[in-house]
């Protein structure tokens, strides 16, 4: 996915993102590089130039904690995107094993299945739709499959008129895989999705560029589906104990709110 290490690429996207006025210095005149320069992020890490050359060019890998905090505070991480710097630096016999389990476990099926006012599904770490209860069939049918949340979004004309607030879905849809990425940077089915949408879709590969880290945890959406029209909708997202690669999405609706009503004509 890179010609460089997952390391470099992060720290060298999240540099030039940055402006100097975003960390305090002064900007004189127009300047050759995007962003910040290597020497002004070590400056402001207090490290020297060297060392932190040797991080985005993948001769570095094993920063110190005290370190990786410095360089965290000097790029502006939040706290999410920090933890994702942390996982990166991990050997590959620290990170976890088995991330790309493809199967659901027959309790959680069921839970899906009894869930029938309100449309559930669970997806994997490339967003990858494992399974789903039928009112998240017909919540999706409008689009060619409902098979992976990343591919509905960038791939399939659907996509746009189904997503009300495209835009922000299509960064927190890639900013999910950059975070599972962080976990399992040798996953091969999110290098599979990353470099099929990456030669599909223009955006997509922009975007995946950028380095942002957002893992699905919860949100309000704008929805427009075909049959019912308009849906104001809020969804969770929950880890599955067991299988921590895998999380529950659940789309719940205002009690007797039209988008409330539209679930009851799509589950009819």
């Amino acid at each position: 996915m890179s010609n460089g290490t997952p390391l470099g690429d992060f720290l060298r996207a999240r540099r030039e993102a940055l402006k100097p006025h975003d960390v305090g210095l002064p900007e004189y005149g127009r300047r050759r590089v995007p962003g910040l320069r290597r020497e002004e992020i070590a400056l402001l890490a207090a490290v020297s130039s060297d060392y932190y050359m040797r991080l985005e060019q993948g001769r570095e890998n094993g920063p110190s904690p005290q370190i990786r905090g410095a360089v965290a505070q000097a790029l502006k991480l939040d706290a999410e995107a920090t933890d994702h710097l942390d996982r990166l630096c991990r050997t590959a016999s620290q990170r976890p094993r088995g991330r790309d389990q493809t199967d659901v476990s027959r309790q959680l099926l069921q839970l899906l299945d009894a869930w029938d006012h309100t449309p559930a599904f669970i997806v994997g770490p490339a967003l990858d739709v494992m399974a789903g209860n039928s009112l998240a069939t017909a919540l999706h049918s409008g689009f060619d499959a409902f098979d992976n949340l990343a591919r509905m979004v960038f791939a399939d004309p659907a996509g746009r008129e189904f997503y009300q607030e495209w835009e922000r879905v299509a960064h927190s849809c890639v900013a999910e895989i950059r975070a599972a990425y962080g976990h399992d940077p040798e996953s091969a089915r999110i290098a599979e999705v990353v470099a099929d949408l990456s030669a599909q879709s223009r955006e997509f590969a922009e975007i995946w560029q950028m380095h942002e880290v957002k893992s699905k945890s919860q949100e309000a959406k704008r929805l427009k589906h075909p049959q019912v029209g308009d849906l104001h909708t809020a969804f969770a997202a929950f880890t599955v104990n067991g299988a921590p690669h895998q999380q529950l999405v659940v789309y719940q609706a205002e009690p007797a709110s039209p988008t409330a009503a539209a679930f009851e004509t799509l589950r009819a």
